[in-house]
């Protein structure tokens, strides 16, 4: 018979792919002696075993070549069932092959998969849980290894230093034989550069600077923002100047105070069916919630902050109270549209009134650029006023009332369209697939608004 041969290693970075072949190749051989001979390899190296077959380069062109009218082989065997198959991807692959008139062998069952033996669907059963658990022993033990290693050991567990601190050499490896394979591990020490911006940052917040006008601050001084500095490790990011949030985030790491901090991050596979990466929609990096971070016990690397001064700096973060304690309402959030820019304007408190404001994509991090358009500013008391008379004329379901108007707009997902000038009542876009209610209003412009409030 001729065989076409597949096996797979995880990383390319921790395995020896050469290595790894070898035996997998090896097991193969043993499986189909005196059975016949390999004619085709496909070695797939750094896939997840998660990942579907068809996801992976060479297991996605082994089924190419095997629905092909000119393929090369009768029969695919496989190296070890764990290096090739997670879960049920033995019954499908199986089954994909068969249609093709294609047998699957496996060193498991020492010659080829009958997925109509009651025997070889028990093996595929256990042998798919055992890759489950195998997979889920190792998660957990390796993150509570990791998350002693952090509590009690304070050890840098890898990743990019925060901005301010650079890698310094920590001594040996505490495994002798990583030891003695030359590894090294890593702490956290001030980066002579950039730590001093960092203290300044924190003197700026608890002096009551906030962060946009700090962000202000670091981009008329011409300090390098963190991408800026450290191109290397940064190369996903654009390495413009200092923005709010950049700033917000140094604010709230709590890296800076000494200790070592794990967990605050987490990979979001986005699987629309929880547990089957099949149907993920791609992986993004989510913060975890704060009581879930792994701090350490004791202080590890020198700090920039002490943890009086950085507590503080967190109570200056919290959001401002009101002078009369009530909290502020804004009856047409997310309905107010800016004609200029399209954006949807930003909810502003201002000379005691709710208000709208759009400001074009600008923020306060930076200094405003020539020609940009006038901000836009439309007081809430003065639009409610101008839909009421003119919903009145047109409809008799809609109240005078400021609430009842709000309510009537959103039920009829109607939105705002506004300049200094006029506004205009039209329907919100409608998602695929949901069909919209019947607008009563015709989107049209309403009656003039010169010295309505623009800015």
């Amino acid at each position: 018979m001729r065989f076409a041969f597949y096996g797979r290693i995880s990383t390319a970075d921790y395995q020896d792919a050469a290595s790894s072949r070898a035996w997998q190749l090896d097991s193969a051989h043993r499986t189909i002696a005196y059975q016949g001979k390999i004619v085709a390899e496909y070695f797939d190296i750094g896939c997840s075993r998660r990942v579907p077959w068809h996801a992976r380069p060479q297991a996605a062109a082994l089924l190419t070549a095997a629905t092909g009218q000119c393929r090369m082989f009768d029969a695919v065997i496989i190296g070890e069932y764990e290096r090739a198959f997670h879960g049920d991807q033995l019954t499908h692959v199986a089954a994909m092959l068969a249609a093709h008139e294609i047998q699957l062998w496996l060193p498991e069952t020492r010659g080829p998969i009958d997925l109509n033996d009651p025997t070889h669907q028990a093996l595929a059963m256990l042998l798919g849980h055992q890759s489950k658990r195998e997979v889920l022993r190792a998660r957990f033990r390796t993150t509570m290894a990791m998350r002693a290693q952090a509590r009690d050991q304070g050890r840098h567990l890898g990743g990019r230093p925060p901005y301010g601190y650079r890698l310094a050499d920590a001594g040996p490896h505490p495994n002798t034989a990583h030891a003695r394979w030359g590894r090294r591990l890593h702490r956290l020490e001030p980066d002579p550069i950039t730590a001093p911006h960092v203290q300044s940052i924190f003197a700026q917040r608890i002096a009551g600077t906030s962060a946009a006008g700090i962000a202000r601050t670091l981009n008329h001084q011409g300090v390098p923002s963190p991408s800026q500095y450290d191109r290397t490790r940064n190369p996903h990011r654009t390495a413009e100047g200092w923005t709010v949030r950049t700033v917000a985030e140094i604010l709230a790491n709590p890296r800076y105070t000494g200790r070592q901090v794990w967990n605050r991050q987490h990979t979001d596979h986005q699987e629309t069916e929880p547990g089957d990466r099949r149907t993920s929609r791609g992986s993004v990096r989510r913060w975890n919630p704060r009581d879930q971070w792994i701090l350490s016990t004791r202080l590890v690397h020198p700090p920039l902050v002490s943890e009086t001064d950085f507590v503080q700096a967190q109570t200056v973060n919290a959001v401002a109270t009101p002078e009369d304690g009530q909290p502020r309402r804004y009856l047409l959030t997310g309905l107010v549209i800016c004609r200029t820019c399209g954006r949807r304007a930003d909810a502003h408190w201002i000379h005691g009134r709710s208000g709208y404001r759009c400001r074009h994509g600008h923020t306060s991090a930076s200094p405003p650029q020539p020609g940009r358009p006038k901000p836009l500013y439309l007081r809430e008391d003065l639009l409610l006023a101008r839909i009421a008379r003119q919903l009145h004329d047109r409809t008799t379901e809609a109240d005078d009332g400021p609430r009842a108007i709000a309510a009537y707009l959103r039920a009829n997902q109607i939105t705002l369209t506004c300049d200094a000038d006029t506004i205009t009542l039209g329907r919100q876009p409608s998602p695929a697939g949901i069909p919209r209610q019947k607008q009563r209003l015709p989107p049209e412009p309403l009656e003039n608004m010169n010295g309505f409030g623009g800015g």
